[in-house]
């Protein structure tokens, strides 16, 4: 084993063991980490297979990719790919099929802390919030060219933001004066317009949240990942997938809940076909500790969900 494959100590990721007892690693198998980030769950993987086992790692981010190379690059059981993990069905190195899946969704550590990269509301930058910054429109670009009533469409449906009107209101009076292309600008103008409430949380948390996940079209991409992942799946292969909002867990818990159980159905009516379950569902929804939440604040809104391939093994 490549000396890449042992945990560093800088960084835990969110609900690291409970991910790893999730996807019940076999040495020789093949497990796909579909959000590499900074590669702490990818190195807890890699730490358990053998010689056979092959990981294969995912991220828009090119920043996540290079991470990736550098740390992994050396080791032969590991393939790099750069793109979202929807696009995991087309990537050849999936096709015999996949012993376990792993999707971290959200913003990383990485993104947050790195004032350039645009996605902080507490760090100036420039506006940016693409994971992938080669692809797509940035939030300076899309606010530029969207009108108000989307403005606040995406603002309530992505961030469910109860100023949503409000703010989008403000964002098109300011920006027909000057451009928004600084963070701290937006957050300025959004906070003006939002009462602080009784929690702590800045008054741009939910727009900000909301922008990036339009901007990088993560609920679409987590739909088509997770239909990606259940066909990649061999025979009682694992999906693990870590939500930070209501609206990415729920997106997971239909998806698993859809494949294993059978939807209600109405007596009065004919039964159109028997459901057959492709899925198991593997305990319930897990949440971290007191003990990491101390430690790892951005634990505090994870939800780990894990859910097994159904079928016999070839």
């Amino acid at each position: 084993m490549g000396v890449a494959s042992k945990m560093t100590s800088a960084h835990v990721p969110v609900l690291y063991q409970p991910v790893l007892d999730g996807l019940r690693i076999k040495a020789d198998g093949v497990y796909l980490d579909g959000t590499f980030g900074r590669g702490g769950h990818a190195a807890g993987v890699l730490a358990q297979l053998g010689d056979a086992g092959k990981l294969l790692v995912m991220d828009k981010d090119t920043v996540a990719i290079e991470t990736a190379k550098t740390r992994f690059g050396a080791d032969a059981r590991v393939q790099v790919y750069h793109g979202s993990f929807a696009e995991l069905g087309q990537w050849p190195a999936t096709n015999d099929g996949l012993d376990g899946v792993l999707f971290d969704l959200g913003v990383s550590s990485p993104q947050l802390d790195v004032a350039e990269r645009g996605f902080s509301f507490s760090k100036d930058g420039p506006l940016d919030m693409r994971m992938n910054q080669d692809a797509g429109q940035s939030a300076a670009q899309w606010l530029a060219a969207a009108d108000e009533r989307e403005i606040a469409d995406v603002l309530w449906r992505y961030g469910e933001e109860r100023m949503s009107r409000r703010i989008a209101r403000a964002i098109v009076a300011r920006r027909a004066q000057r451009p928004f292309l600084r963070t701290l600008d937006l957050a300025e103008v959004i906070a003006a317009n939002v009462p602080r409430g009784k929690d702590s949380s800045h008054p741009a948390t939910r727009s900000f949240q909301a922008i990036r996940i339009h901007v990088n079209r993560e609920l679409q991409d987590l739909e088509s990942g997770l239909a990606a992942a259940h066909d990649a799946l061999r025979p009682q292969g694992r999906l693990a997938v870590i939500s930070f909002h209501s609206l990415e867990d729920r997106i997971v818990k239909q998806f698993m809940a859809g494949k294993a159980k059978a939807p209600p159905t109405d007596r009065r009516l004919p039964q159109v076909q028997a459901f057959t379950p492709t899925l198991k569902l593997v305990g319930s929804a897990i949440k971290a500790g007191d003990e990491e939440n101390r430690a790892n604040p951005r634990a505090r809104s994870a939800v780990l969900r894990v859910a097994e391939k159904l079928g016999v093994q070839a």
